[in-house]
């Protein structure tokens, strides 16, 4: 008698939110993507304009508190960052810097793991082309995600930030990341510790009570 085998059944896929950030102390971009099992749909994108903002500090407390609020809307499972392209200005490298590093505390502040892509790592996963345009960036997004044209957004900052995003869906567990994906600041600042001990006056004072935070 021939008796068939039962193949069990395969565990049913759980959706998982991804939200990406390209940091920018004049203008951020943010995308948040949904994957349903092999399907990416985007929730939403957009950006953080701060250039009417005149104090740095300021800057930096709104980018905190719009991304813990765009964190609290869409409860993304993980967060894909960009790394600083690092050029000639220090200056504007510093201020990218603070960016990043704010996006990040927020993130660990609702316990949110991230990952960190280098622009080129980016630009290759999208398009297979590191030196490619935002435009062609932009467009290949818009194609993969089937984004209608009246969702597109004049700002290459949010189509960015969506790069990173999916970026992250296709590494499938391959990804760079801040050494096994700080879940919290305690964490984040042993495994970085060189970033952290350049912070002053309120990014400091923000490091000491995400510490005391995450220590409870």
């Amino acid at each position: 008698m021939k008796i068939n085998a039962v193949r069990k059944p395969e565990p049913a896929l759980r959706d998982k939110v991804i939200l990406g950030i390209d940091p920018g102390t004049n203008v951020l971009g943010y995308g948040v993507v949904r994957v349903r099992g092999r399907k990416v749909v985007m929730e939403a994108m957009g950006v953080i304009d701060l250039r009417k903002v005149g104090d740095v500090y300021l800057k930096l407390g709104r980018i905190y508190e719009r991304i813990i609020g765009i964190i609290d809307s869409f409860l993304p499972d993980e967060m894909a960052i960009e790394a600083p392209f690092f050029g000639k200005n220090v200056q504007s490298m510093l201020k990218l810097g603070r960016a990043q590093g704010v996006a990040i505390a927020a993130a660990i502040s609702r316990d949110i793991p991230i990952h960190e892509y280098a622009p080129l790592k980016i630009k290759m996963a999208i398009t297979g082309n590191g030196q490619a345009s935002k435009e062609q960036v932009a467009g290949i997004l818009q194609r993969l995600l089937n984004i209608p044209d009246e969702s597109m957004l004049p700002y290459y900052d949010a189509t960015d930030a969506l790069a990173a995003a999916y970026c992250h869906y296709l590494q499938d567990g391959k990804e760079e990341h801040t050494g096994g994906g700080a879940r919290s600041w305690k964490d984040f600042v042993k495994q970085n510790g060189s970033r952290v001990s350049g912070m002053t006056g309120p990014q400091q004072q923000l490091a000491e009570a995400l510490c005391k935070k995450s220590s409870k």
